[in-house]
């Protein structure tokens, strides 16, 4: 029992996944630093208002991925949570990215709590979808590697924004950060449009049971999905912090102006959209969880020889500092996509322990613990801000401590977490074995009792079983 899908049926899958990507990399990477930089706001309060309203905001996953469970309509139980967030996302999207100089706290608050309510819905109903494309263990694979690339593809295109518009505008970094937000704007009715017409949903079992905040935390009791989610917690850390002080590091320390680092930072990006194919692929010759394992050394030994990049002396594009910069953003862009990609297929292969053990389906509650931990990793990431301000860093002003702090916080910390990441996820005890043989005893159980399909995709078979002679 495959459930394989079209190619064509993935790439509609995985096209909201572009103004999703497009929106959360300059919440973590653009936004606190343009509204420090460019609108005037403290490094305290920015760095403030974004770890509070996102630490905020993972209470809320539990309500909505138990919402979503219990939520049957025509359409499937995902499809009509990511059309009602487009319109929350395209309006909190315009305040946050065309806000002015002289904005209050207040306003960053408030627009980042409407956002992160229409985000929360969109990649919580959008992942969970994912889950339920195909019962296989390799195949979940390439159904994130498609979602994976998506996020990918959505990052590089709204990067490729200040670069160009800084040429048109003369460097006017306000109208680049502005330019993402309508790029944002345009693209999310249509991505979503999209995929809730192309791909259906398979696999829809009846309400039995309630899914709640009781439920979601009985299921940090599995010790499966404990082992996982703090995996991905440091795994998503690790990058957004050096997401966060990217430019900090790359300008202060390595002496690449803005654009140069911008540059560097879309590089990352590709490679990263080259690792797409690349770990689902591993992870069927070795396992999802030791081509995580993989990743996360890769991960960590490249962020360490970061530092040693020599300091750009120049603005030549071609100059050896930034051709040597090109290469090492190379090597660390390879192994981003691993741990996004493989922790959803991961927590799909959980979902078929769960629903075995239980008899309940909780794919949402299952995604809402996933969609929480990377909420907190990279609430904490941009809350290194207020542990940078404390250790001496000044945007402004040079000084010795503040440099040696920040080098410390881009490069060492991170990947020192890497090291704790393989640690940590080669004791996961759910492989391809032992995941054949609940499937079996899934599969059997269903044969009693088939699921019913509401809206599956015209282009698509069935989801059946083989014979047993096949």
């Amino acid at each position: 029992m495959t459930g394989r899908r079209s190619s064509w049926t993935l790439a509609a899958f995985a096209a909201p996944a572009l103004p999703l990507a497009a929106l959360g990399l300059p919440l973590v990477v653009y936004l606190p630093e343009y509204y420090v930089s460019e609108l005037g706001l403290s490094l305290s309060v920015v760095g403030s208002a974004f770890l509070l309203v996102r630490v905020a905001d993972i209470i809320l996953d539990p309500i909505l991925g138990g919402m979503m469970d219990r939520t049957r309509t025509a359409i499937g139980r995902f499809r009509p949570w990511l059309a009602a967030s487009a319109p929350i996302l395209m309006l909190a999207s315009y305040f946050l990215f065309m806000a002015k100089p002289g904005v209050s706290p207040f306003y960053l608050w408030a627009w980042l709590v409407v956002c992160y309510v229409g985000y929360s819905m969109a990649v919580l109903s959008h992942t969970a979808w994912g889950a339920v494309l195909s019962p296989d263990y390799q195949q979940r694979s390439r159904v994130y590697g498609w979602w994976s690339a998506g996020n990918v593809v959505g990052m590089i295109l709204v990067l490729l924004l200040p670069p160009i518009l800084a040429v048109i505008y003369k460097g006017d970094h306000a109208a680049g950060v502005q330019a993402m937000g309508w790029f944002i704007i345009a693209l999310l009715p249509l991505t979503f449009l999209l995929a809730i017409k192309v791909v259906g949903e398979t696999n829809v079992p009846p309400v039995r049971q309630e899914a709640g905040l009781r439920q979601y935390v009985g299921l940090l009791k599995r010790r499966s999905v404990r082992i996982l989610l703090l995996a991905d917690l440091l795994m998503g850390l690790a990058p957004g912090i050096t997401g966060a002080l990217f430019f900090f590091f790359f300008e202060r320390i390595k002496g690449f102006d803005k654009a140069q680092a911008g540059i560097l930072l879309l590089i990352y990006f590709v490679a990263a959209l080259g690792g797409s194919p690349l770990w689902p692929a591993l992870a069927k010759k070795i396992g999802k969880h030791r081509a995580l394992a993989l990743a996360a050394v890769v991960y960590a030994f490249v962020q360490v020889v970061t530092v040693f990049t020599p300091r750009n002396g120049d603005g030549d594009p071609l100059s050896p500092p930034m051709l040597l910069g090109m290469l090492i953003l190379v090597l660390a862009g390879l192994p981003y996509s691993a741990a996004p990609l493989l922790v959803r297929s991961m927590m799909a292969d959980l979902g078929d322990e769960e629903r075995l053990a239980s008899g309940v389906d909780r794919t949402g509650l299952l995604y809402a613990i996933v969609n929480g931990t990377v909420k907190l990793g990279y609430a904490l990431a941009v809350g290194v801000f207020l542990l940078l301000a404390q250790l001496g860093f000044d945007p402004k002003v040079p000084s010795a401590q503040g440099d040696t702090a920040l080098i410390v916080l881009y490069a060492v910390t991170p990947a020192a977490l890497g090291l704790l990441v393989c640690a940590i996820i080669l004791r996961y005890p759910l492989d391809a074995t032992a995941h054949a043989e609940i499937r079996r005893q899934l599969d059997a159980r269903d044969a009693a009792e088939p699921l019913p399909s509401p809206s599956p995709e015209p282009h698509v078979a069935p989801l059946v079983a083989p014979p047993r002679n096949a």
